[in-house]
Formats: C-alpha cells, structure tokens, sequence
C-alpha cells in the first residue's frame, strides 16, 4: 500500500515552530551544559539511526561531520560498544540517548542510567536527555510524513 503521507509541519506550522523553538532551547542548554557539539550530534545521529528515520540521519551525520566526528566513529556508531573509538562522555550520552528513545525495561533502563550518571554532571546528564527526546520528537515527524532525503 503507497499511501501519500501528508506532512505535518506544513499542515499544523505553528506547532512545527513550537517544536523547532523546543530545539533551538536544547540546543543552548546542551552548549550551557557543556555539552560539545559532537556529543549533541553523536546523540541526534544515533536515536535517528533507532528510528530508521533518512532524513534526519542525512541532515544530522552532515552537521556531526561539520561538528568533528570521524568518518570512524559514524560508520560504527550503531556498535559504538563495540569499539574504543568514543571516550567515556560520549558513551555517557550514547547510553542516554538509547534508553531514551527505546526505554527498555526498568532494570537496563536503570543499569545504563547510573553508569551515564557516573561520567556526566547533572547538567550534562539532563541536556542529554534533552537532546535526545527532541530528536525523537523529529524523528516521528519526519518518518510519519515521510520526508525524502534532499539530493
């Protein structure tokens, strides 16, 4: 079934701009918090790769790269605990933005949480939080109206 998928930042624009100004906050409480922008793009990049959503792994793997992540690092950030290529804080935030956008079951919920919790202050720890939630909120925007991948 090809069913025309209408897309709702256009359809309801005021609540679009609601959610882009929910952004822009996260945007500057993560920098407040000390959050570099590669970790906030390690973040956007991986809960976009949990969600199978194009067009935001096309638009955010380009702003990771402008932001000093490796070509390494985003061909093997869907295994990164499998690799030694990021270091304690991006593990930290990779651990929050997973359990963030799949909340898994109480106790890996609550084992990845307090390990995040042993790397990143309160701030770092909540803006990453953040970040994550406000990329899902993307996510589901842009996969249930279907934006294309720009050329």
């Amino acid at each position: 079934m090809d069913t025309e998928h209408l897309h709702v930042d256009k359809q309801s624009p005021a609540a679009y701009k609601s959610l882009v100004g929910v952004s822009t906050a996260v945007f500057a409480l993560a920098a407040e918090a000390g959050l570099s922008r590669a970790v906030v793009e390690l973040i956007n990049v991986r809960v976009s790769q949990l969600n199978g959503c194009p067009s935001c792994l096309e638009v955010h793997h380009r702003k990771a790269v402008a932001a000093g992540v490796t070509d390494k690092q985003l061909a093997t950030l869907s295994v990164w605990r499998d690799t030694e290529l990021f270091d304690e804080r991006e593990r930290a935030a990779l651990r929050l933005a997973e359990i963030t956008t799949v909340l898994p079951d109480h106790d890996t919920a609550d084992r990845e949480y307090a390990r995040a919790r042993e790397v990143l202050t309160d701030d770092e720890l909540s803006a990453a939080v953040w970040v994550a939630t406000a990329i899902n909120a993307f996510n589901r925007v842009s996969i249930l109206s279907r934006h294309p991948v720009r050329p």
